[in-house]
């Protein structure tokens, strides 16, 4: 009997365990708390405190008394299908139309309306402050990923991290040079780490 070939197992460090706030879209950033996907997934947004956090990251305040793990369910559930849509556009596969339908579903409910505010010192009242419902948080970010794949010229600059190990999406500036890794910080920078030893240990 062949023996079973067994891949070494890939170290999850704190930083592949970090929120990622960098991907160009708040429904990006959403499929962004999922890390190596295509490999060993890493969950980064799995209890109440690093919902907390996600929420700061993209500057969104939920109301008081929601329940985290229900918020979590619904973000988790948005956040494979908003996966699968937006990967589509990337390897051309047909989303699934439950996916889609999902979208469409939550999009329906209509977030509060932005608002200008002044403070008695004529300080604006920044946007972060204003409170939502998980039902406003879960339309804000379909109704941006309705808006980045109906858009023909964002949608063209969407693409994935050229890493095999991350595979992050992400939306490209559309300035200068085109992205190609989720950020030079990261998979860039490994890359080329790995290039220059390759270089260095060739005859």
């Amino acid at each position: 009997m062949d023996a079973v070939r067994h891949e070494p197992r890939r170290r999850v460090t704190a930083q592949a365990r970090e929120l990622r706030f960098d991907a160009g879209t708040l429904c990006l950033d959403l499929v962004a708390t999922v890390g190596r996907r295509p490999e060993a997934p890493v969950e980064r947004m799995g209890d109440d405190s690093r919902l907390e956090a996600w929420c700061r990251g993209v500057g969104v305040t939920l109301e008081d008394g929601y329940d985290p793990e229900d918020v979590l369910r619904s973000l988790h559930e948005l956040r494979a299908a908003a996966h699968d849509i937006a990967s589509g556009a990337v390897d051309a596969h047909r989303p699934r139309q439950q996916s889609v339908d999902l979208v469409n579903l939550l999009a329906r409910t209509e977030p509060p309306p932005p608002r200008l505010e002044l403070t008695a010192e004529g300080a604006w009242v920044p946007k972060e402050s204003r409170t939502l419902t998980k039902e406003a948080l879960l339309s804000l970010v379909a109704r941006d990923l309705i808006d980045l794949m109906t858009d023909g010229a964002r949608r063209s600059r969407l693409t994935a991290c050229a890493s095999e190990a991350c595979r992050m999406l992400c939306l490209d500036s559309g300035a200068g040079r085109p992205r190609k890794w989720c950020s030079m910080r990261r998979c860039g920078n490994r890359a080329k780490a790995a290039g220059h030893r390759l270089r260095a240990s060739a005859p």
